[in-house]
């Protein structure tokens, strides 16, 4: 008799002590489930403080399949930078021409697609051509994963403005932070393809180096 109630004893122990463990072990899930989505809170908060900082408009491009299919992107895995090619020309300039592109193969008997999801202009203001959730035409296979920006400039070497740069650095930073990116997600359209662009960049990797440091330094603080 005493054997037995020394058996129940240990059942019943042992019972508590399971019951124990996994009252500790949902409770450590639920912290660190809440730890995550005050996380994920936090730095989309931070984000859209600083899409508000960012000289930014939004002018998104008509539907069509040469610059704006409507696609919808897939998990964005890294960010492109991109030049435009073209000196001189400014940010709207350039979203137009993706705009245009259905009027100019019609006249050309051409098939060229091309697009972004972002412009910088020569003076530092953004435009926004295409949402963050569709594909942009700019980026070869890695289309379906990352968000292109396009940058303008005055010289045909392609090196960007202080303000062109200035703003680069700080788009970079919000989409890093909006898509839970590291420095090392940001690339150039040359470490995709080959192509010489951004061509300031492919041909001074210093300074491509250089930028990559300081907007590391940006997304630190």
């Amino acid at each position: 008799m005493l054997n037995k109630k020394k058996i129940h004893w240990k059942k019943n122990k042992y019972r508590k002590l399971g019951l124990c463990a996994g009252i500790i072990g949902v409770t450590a899930l639920l912290l660190l489930v809440i730890y995550m989505v005050c996380s994920l809170l936090g730095a989309k908060r931070e984000a859209d403080t600083m899409l508000s900082e960012l000289n930014l408009s939004v002018n998104l491009l008509d539907i069509n399949k040469y610059s704006r299919p409507g696609t919808k992107l897939a998990k964005v895995k890294g960010v492109v930078v991109h030049y435009t090619a073209n000196p001189r020309t400014d940010a709207i300039a350039n979203r137009n021409y993706f705009n245009n592109l259905p009027k100019i193969n019609a006249k050309k008997g051409t098939n060229t697609y091309a697009s972004s999801h972002f412009v910088i202009g020569i003076d530092g203001t953004i435009v926004q051509c295409i949402p963050t959730g569709e594909i942009a035409y700019a980026s070869n296979d890695r289309n379906l994963d990352t968000i292109s920006i396009e940058c303008c400039h005055k010289k045909k070497n392609g090196k960007l403005t202080k303000a062109t740069y200035h703003s680069l650095i700080r788009l970079t930073k919000y989409l890093c932070i909006r898509f839970g990116l590291e420095v090392k997600d940001v690339i150039r359209h040359y470490d995709v393809t080959g192509k010489n662009c951004p061509k300031y960049f492919v041909q001074h990797p210093d300074a491509w180096t250089r930028f990559l440091e300081e907007t590391e330094a940006e997304l630190v603080q």
